[in-house]
């Protein structure tokens, strides 16, 4: 399914191809996931919950969410569902402010 990564270190954001949960912990390298809507069209934020007490490189901003210290993961999400992101590249690069 098309999810988009949130690179903060490189300060990149680009989409990717997922299966599902496995590769989102796989990405982020941490199982302690936790997530939070961006938008108004079901798409979430996966990050690392612990990000900031391992001293995750980079931070990263998207609209008024909380900041993510290292990489994150956004992909549609219809309760524990995942699904293919709505959100457009372009239009995330404009709402997230790299730290």
């Amino acid at each position: 399914m098309r999810a988009l990564l949130v690179d903060p270190e490189n300060q990149t954001i680009e989409e990717i191809d997922i299966a599902g949960m496995d590769d989102i912990v796989r990405i982020l390298g941490f199982d302690t996931i936790e997530s939070d809507a961006i938008g108004g069209q079901g798409d979430r934020l996966f990050f690392d919950e612990e990000c900031f007490l391992r001293q995750s490189k980079g931070r990263f901003q998207i609209d008024t969410v909380i900041p993510v210290a290292g990489k994150g993961v956004i992909v549609g999400a219809d309760g524990d569902e995942l699904r293919d992101a709505v959100t457009e590249i372009e239009d995330l690069r404009g709402r997230t402010k790299f730290q």
